[in-house]
């Protein structure tokens, strides 16, 4: 079961990876976590990423691409997995595209999680971010066992900056902007589907589970 999730900001998409990942037994794969790897273990692949990062760039395509190649080939990927957060353009589509057509492995299933926007102001604004492992709570709908404290780690939560109001309905802006030609992509694929992401957690999930 090979799985894509889209979504804006907020949306949701790395709760329900989790919990899809939980239920089927495959893993969640996102780029944030996979450069953080490679940069931890100073790989070729994350050396040549922070050089991007140390110059205020984004980390190329095809950077993320041979990234991606090296995780979906890992041997917890052979019964499927789920991607989060990319592609997020169609020249990223078009990339993974051609490296799941050599892999063999064609994505069977694209979500698309919408949410309304006021509704993604508000959740990312209660967001608390566990800044070394990426781990994140909500004061509302995840929050910590202690407040404003990693549950794990005992390390101090904080607010990013793309979690400020302002900064999110930017974000938004982006999104829409590039992800409607990635919604027709898919659809032409006849792969995609809608999930409405405004309910609260396991409603989406459920959701989601029935589209699978």
């Amino acid at each position: 079961m090979r799985i894509l999730l889209i979504g804006p900001p907020g949306s949701g998409k790395g709760t329900q990876a989790k919990k899809l990942s939980e239920k089927f037994k495959i893993p969640q794969i996102s780029t944030g976590d996979m450069l953080r790897d490679h940069i931890k273990n100073l790989t070729e692949l994350g050396n040549n990423a922070q050089k991007f990062m140390n110059n205020g760039e984004l980390v190329p395509d095809f950077i993320i691409l041979e990234m991606m190649q090296d995780r979906l080939t890992q041997e917890d990927c052979s019964n499927g997995y789920i991607l989060d957060g990319f592609p997020r353009t169609i020249p990223q589509a078009n990339g993974l595209d051609e490296l799941l057509t050599r892999l063999k492995s064609p994505l069977n299933k694209v979500l698309v999680i919408n949410v309304n926007d006021d509704i993604i102001v508000k959740r990312m604004g209660g967001r608390r971010v566990h800044l070394p492992s990426g781990r994140i709570y909500h004061t509302l709908y995840n929050p910590p066992k202690k407040e404003n404290i990693d549950d794990i780690s005992g390390g101090k939560l904080s607010i990013r900056d793309d979690d400020q109001a302002n900064t999110v309905k930017k974000r938004l802006l982006v999104y829409h902007e590039l992800t409607k030609p990635l919604i027709d992509f898919y659809s032409n694929k006849n792969i995609l589907a809608n999930i409405d992401g405004n309910n609260n957690i396991e409603d989406v999930f459920n959701s989601i589970v029935l589209e699978i």
